[in-house]
């Protein structure tokens, strides 16, 4: 067996404040400290700096299907002991469903679209052309083996594709526990920086994609409330101008926050009483598992992988679905009791604990090995 293992890794686009881009640096990482050789197969969009770890080849093509073939096309000339894609391509070693499974997503967001949109977006070419890599992997088994961070993704991925239940690996998302913690002196400068009084209830919303993470049902279910000491942070890339638009009567000042990217959210969550995130489908939400480790309570959805670690009322609050703005509104008022949040604390630091980025690096690194070694045991008869 070689003791040396040559790993391409694929991620066509990058983005500064992307959870994708920041896990292939700490696995590529992991992967140089276990002695082995590394590459990437980006677009022209990754920086050079954010790439300390060996080569970097550049595919020129800017569409989805066009990056796939050409993929296909250098694959012979990548000289690589397995291929570990990050993104929907043609075929690979491993694939690792970051992204979650596009048809299960398009199926979940058709409850929330009227009949007109709904059109609009069959007929949009990048959704069929992800769907066209997705059947490729799963359905036609171009994916060697796959890797999931839920249980509801793996389901989705055998439900819709039939694809072998025995070649899909369960690894759980991860963050660098000892960067996302509770810090009483943090969260009063960061208050303070935010303006937040006191006894105001911040809410934090985090993430791009606000379509997709429900941000319209967050500032609903707030509005329920009827509680003038609420304020919704928002932290990430959206269309600010359709979200004011939502009129919050109630409210004398502006009830909601935009704070745009944030490439650090650290502070953002020591300023938060609670982390809310009524996703309409998430893999695995890294930004609940940060403010979890940060020892906010978590309202989200049973449509969020990540509500699998936890338990409902004890953690946070799971709802069934992200119109649920009954369900979401009885959530804020059951955590704007600060004693229960103060009581949640603990139990969510040590449940994060659970989560370090460490084991998900150290376990995606085994499958790498044992993938990539029985290729060449293979090849090597």
């Amino acid at each position: 067996m070689k003791e040396r293992l040559g790993i391409a890794f694929v991620r066509r686009g990058y983005s500064p404040t992307g959870g994708a881009e920041r896990y292939l640096k700490r696995l590529a990482r992991g992967v140089i400290e276990a002695g082995h050789e590394i590459q990437l197969i980006a677009s022209n969009d990754w920086p050079e700096d954010q790439w300390p770890f060996g080569l970097i080849r550049r595919l020129s093509a800017e569409s989805v299907i066009g990056f796939a073939d050409e993929l296909e096309q250098i694959r012979p000339q990548l000289h690589c002991d397995a291929l570990f894609s990050l993104e929907r391509v043609w075929s690979c070693d491993i694939y690792r469903a970051g992204d979650g499974v596009h048809r299960a997503w398009l199926e979940r967001r058709r409850k929330f679209e009227i009949p007109l949109k709904q059109f609009v977006r069959a007929a949009n070419r990048k959704h069929r052309d992800l769907l066209q890599l997705e059947e490729s992997l799963f359905a036609h088994r171009n994916a060697g083996r796959v890797v999931v961070a839920s249980e509801m993704v793996r389901h989705e991925i055998l439900d819709l594709y039939g694809y072998p239940a025995d070649k899909i690996e369960i690894t759980r998302n991860g963050v660098p526990i000892d960067k996302f913690r509770f810090d009483p002196a943090l969260r009063e400068t960061a208050r303070e920086h935010l303006k937040l009084k006191p006894d105001q209830i911040a809410l934090l919303f985090a993430g791009s994609g606000w379509e997709r993470k429900g941000l319209l049902f967050a500032i609903q279910a707030m509005a329920l409330c009827k509680n003038r000491k609420m304020r919704l942070l928002v932290a990430g890339r959206g269309n600010e101008r359709l979200y004011k638009t939502t009129r919050l009567r109630f409210w004398r000042k502006e009830p909601v926050q935009f704070l745009g990217e944030v490439a650090d959210l650290v502070h953002v969550y020591a300023a938060a009483d609670i982390f809310i995130l009524p996703t309409i489908y998430d893999p695995f939400s890294n930004a609940c598992l940060e403010a979890l480790a940060c020892g906010l309570p978590i309202i989200t959805t049973r449509a969020n992988g990540f509500s699998e670690i936890i338990v409902d009322t004890v953690h946070g609050s799971i709802v069934d679905h992200a119109g649920n703005l009954i369900g979401l509104r009885d959530a804020i008022r059951f955590w704007s009791d600060p004693s229960r949040r103060a009581a949640a604390r603990s139990a969510n630091i040590e449940r994060a604990s659970q989560f370090d980025i460490s084991k998900n690096v150290q376990q995606t690194l085994e499958i790498l090995t044992r993938v990539a070694s029985g290729k060449l045991a293979t090849e090597n008869r």
